[in-house]
């Protein structure tokens, strides 16, 4: 059974920083590209950031500067650093494994809440 756990969220006032973990289970994690995706009120889910098996990242141009995401291959977690919290980046925040090669399977996390206010 494959889970994706995600820990780390909470309430950060602006200009503050929280870490994201997610640890994954019941998947070969090398085989997974990984990401982190949120989801706001009233708006659509967006991907925030994701890493390859091998380590290259991508995030969407809101959170570049601000936000990191690492992967620990031997313990099957990755990780999201995110500094400099803005109102704007309070979001349900998911974890998302993708598998690289095919047969391609999505599996996701239950999601962890990040509320950025004073």
């Amino acid at each position: 059974q494959v889970q994706l756990v995600e820990s780390g969220g909470g309430l950060v006032q602006p200009g503050g920083s929280l870490r994201l973990s997610c640890a994954a289970s019941g998947i070969i994690f090398k085989n997974y590209n990984m990401g982190w995706y949120r989801q706001a009120p009233g708006k659509q889910p967006e991907l925030v950031a994701v890493i390859s098996d091998g380590g290259t990242t991508n995030f969407i141009n809101s959170v570049k500067g601000r936000f990191t995401i690492s992967r620990d291959n031997a313990k099957s977690t990755v990780h999201l650093q995110m500094n400099s919290l803005q109102p704007e980046d309070t979001a349900v925040y998911y974890c998302n494994a993708r598998k690289i090669l095919p047969p391609w399977y999505d599996y996701w996390g239950q999601g962890t809440q990040v509320t950025v206010s004073s």
